[in-house]
């Protein structure tokens, strides 16, 4: 080849205008590198058959087989033709459909015994997988097109698109495969060295064109490490950017009000609490600021160890924020953390304690009288803690010293948010950044924390406190057994008539518009024949016509007004509700000892993470707790498993990783870690553990020695080229 493109040439110079058009729109494939990095997904041997029989229906699949059948069908009185071929592969078969003037060519080429490579959508017909119409490329027989660019044992399977299959990916990677001679390499030397791994070029010309299996391991092997490696240096050189802030170093007053928090306590705390605290504490005291994630198992107490944080800063002149991300959420934690303060909650009123603080609540659907007050209690430093939603966040809000921000379940909140609460205690001439304290109750595997948190220091509760008692929790198959499903409700009058209440959770509202949402539009769609998901409305009704007649039954949901939605939950706290029917926004956060059991409808609807959330909703007092998983699914159904997965251990982290395994990691990280998520081609987070942590300790010890990287220009470049706009920003604000 004469010219090798540049890694940034534009793709219209090398693979011509429509094509490149359809790589940017499609699949985020700007220049020579992008391509470059756009790794096949895996390879098919000239020998081995690959697996029909575990097709995945709507995608767009590419398959090599063997033509086993072909058959030309006319209809319309022989106006019409219809092509069926049937491939074959060993594991199953498959039907491919030709019509009208396309049938003529693939019926010369298709001829029993033929090898193709085959790229298609999966549809359903007459309940039988098929693809019509799907793009072929031969690969031998009589009249097979050149295979010469497929050299080599390994036939490269790229992520392809419906307008551009994966043979024509490939030959566009062949045009621009002697440009990896270009490519810088981000690993300082001694690391690659030290690891034996392939210098970049070579990892990149056996990941496109490996000779054999081995090729393939090597290349998969250096390229996860440059990920891994790149990711975790833009996060070491956002903890060394943090350690050079400043920050008021926070330390309990002696005799002050944590003190005298402590002292009234009813119970002690586990160990799990007091080892995290003296971790929180030990930071606070220091003169940069805190910098901590607080994962903790549903009911763990990570709102008391949060509580005993606050009140340091507090007792140190400062001042707490506790940002939560609904309505419900912020006004449990004030109804709580004033309950558990008690009269140290009551400052600025007459025959306060000597050291109590006020505590205030803010919300979007406060009355301006009340907001009025509260705003002034935070800029005067009378309220020492505010608990609020993202109407914290407005610029009217002041505050006298903000010590401290708690964000309560990070993954419901952009960085952005985060950012903006903590720039409020920049209010004094000389800027000091408040301490940071994130909290989440949905358990993180340990590699998805090194990646998606990389920049926080972590802190696990994974000890339940004294007094809360297990849930036990069984799958009810509904279709199969109806008679199961009548006992559940049994068990819920059960539990009423012994003094205890009861959750029921619903998919759906039910009051959505003809159709439903979008999203119920969507999975209906993705389901087929699928009954749409039940609604809360409409079982609410249902069982106080039916199995719960004469219960105190009430509903709850996300478009309930803000006042109903807190009279409702005062009055289920109160015991004066039996049974609560409610969306998943009582997910987190809401805290009702007395309630004992939980029955999910549709369970197979929500995720593994989610179910175990929602079941933390009850034992949390010193009755058993229940939780009744209800499924139309047959037993063979892969969600049928995940339910089981969730009924046979209460291991949140074990749970996680379920949930991960299954769903990948986009879902798992989350829109505002998009950037990030979109930089991980090769690596996987769970599989990948033993680098991500390597990486981690390797990519430290470089920011420490360099943290400029002014000796690692090639490193640089690739922390540029990850750092767009998007995925700085939520570096920056991490």
């Amino acid at each position: 080849m004469d010219h090798v493109p540049a890694l940034d040439e534009n793709l219209k110079k090398v693979v011509g205008p429509p094509t490149a058009k359809v790589m940017a729109d499609h699949l985020d494939l700007h220049t020579v590198g992008d391509l470059l990095h756009h790794y096949p997904r895996r390879y098919a041997e000239r020998g081995e058959l690959t697996t029909l029989a575990d097709l995945p229906l709507d995608e767009h699949v590419t398959v090599v087989a063997q033509v086993s059948d072909a058959r030309v069908h006319t209809f319309n009185a022989g106006r019409g033709k219809r092509l069926e071929v049937t491939i074959t592969d060993g594991s199953g078969s498959l039907r491919l459909v030709f019509f009208g003037r396309g049938v003529h060519k693939p019926h010369q080429d298709l001829q029993p015994g033929t090898r193709a490579m085959f790229a298609g959508k999966v549809s359903v017909f007459n309940h039988r997988l098929q693809l019509a119409h799907p793009a072929y490329q031969l690969l031998r027989g009589d009249g097979a097109e050149d295979v010469s660019s497929w050299a080599g044992a390994l036939i490269p399977l790229y992520p392809a698109t419906a307008k551009l299959e994966s043979w024509k990916i490939a030959k566009a990677v062949d045009a621009v495969l002697p440009s990896a001679d270009e490519a810088l390499d981000p690993l300082p030397g001694a690391l690659r060295e030290g690891r034996g791994l392939l210098p970049l070029p070579e990892a990149l010309r056996k990941i496109h064109r490996p000779q054999s299996q081995a090729d393939v391991a090597q290349a998969r092997a250096r390229l996860k490490w440059d990920e891994a490696f790149v990711l975790q240096v833009a996060l070491a050189r956002r903890r060394h950017a943090e350690g050079q802030l400043s920050a008021v170093p926070r330390r309990p007053a002696p005799d002050g009000l944590l003190t005298t928090f402590d002292a009234r306590l009813p119970f002690t705390l586990t160990e799990g609490q007091q080892k995290v605290s003296r971790e929180i504490f030990d930071d606070l005291a220091t003169d940069h600021p805190m910098h901590r994630l607080l994962q903790g198992e549903v009911g763990s107490g990570k709102t008391m160890v949060a509580l005993r944080a606050m009140l340091a800063v507090v007792d140190s002149g400062g001042q707490a924020a506790m940002l939560a991300p609904t309505e419900v959420l912020a006004q449990q934690h004030h109804r709580s953390i004033t309950e558990m303060m008690g009269d140290l909650a009551d400052g600025s009123t007459l025959g306060a304690p000597e050291h109590a603080t006020k505590v205030v609540l803010l919300t979007g659907s406060m009355t301006a009288a009340a907001r009025r007050k509260a705003l002034l209690d935070l800029a005067t430093g009378e309220a020492g803690i505010v608990i609020g939603t993202h109407a914290l966040i407005e610029d009217t809000v002041r505050f006298h010293e903000l010590g401290l921000v708690v964000v309560d379940e990070q993954h419901r909140f952009g960085v952005e948010q985060r950012d903006a609460l903590r720039a409020k205690g920049h209010t004094k001439e000389e800027a000091r950044t408040p301490h940071l304290l994130v909290m989440t109750a949905t358990p993180i595997p340990r590699t998805v924390a090194m990646t998606v948190f990389g920049d926080l220091e972590t802190s696990v509760l994974d000890q339940l406190p004294a007094g809360r008692s297990p849930i036990s929790t069984h799958v009810v198959p509904a279709q199969d057994k109806p008679h199961f499903l009548a006992r559940a409700w049994e068990r819920v009058r059960e539990e009423v008539e012994n003094g205890h209440q009861a959750y029921v959770v619903c998919p759906r509202i039910g009051d959505e518009e003809e159709g439903g949402t979008k999203g119920t539009k969507k999975k209906a769609a993705d389901e087929g024949d699928r009954r749409p998901p039940l609604a809360v409305l409409e079982v609410a009704e249902q069982l106080a016509a039916g199995p719960l007649a004469g219960l105190r039954i009430e509903v709850l949901h996300g478009r309930m007004a803000p006042d109903d939605k807190d009279d409702v939950m005062r009055r289920f706290a109160a015991g004066e509700v039996d049974v609560l029917v409610a969306t998943t926004v009582i997910e987190v956060g809401v805290n009702v000892p007395n309630a004992t059991a939980m029955v999910i409808m549709d369970a197979d609807r929500f995720g593994v993470s989610q179910l175990h959330q929602l079941r933390g909703r009850v034992g949390r007092g010193s009755a058993p707790g229940l939780c009744l998983l209800v499924t139309d699914m047959p037993e063979a159904a892969p969600a049928r498993a995940r339910l089981g997965a969730v009924a046979a251990t209460l291991d949140g982290f074990e749970l996680s990783r379920i949930d991960l395994e299954q769903r990948r990691e986009g879902d798992v990280l989350g829109q505002a870690q998009s950037g990030v998520r979109s930089s991980l081609r090769m690596l996987a987070v769970i599989e990948d553990e033993e680098i991500i942590a390597e990486a981690r300790e390797e990519a430290t010890r470089t920011v420490a020695e360099d943290p400029d990287l002014a000796g690692l220009p090639a490193l640089r470049t690739a922390l540029d080229a990850l750092l767009d706009e998007e995925r700085e920003q939520y570096l920056d604000k991490g």
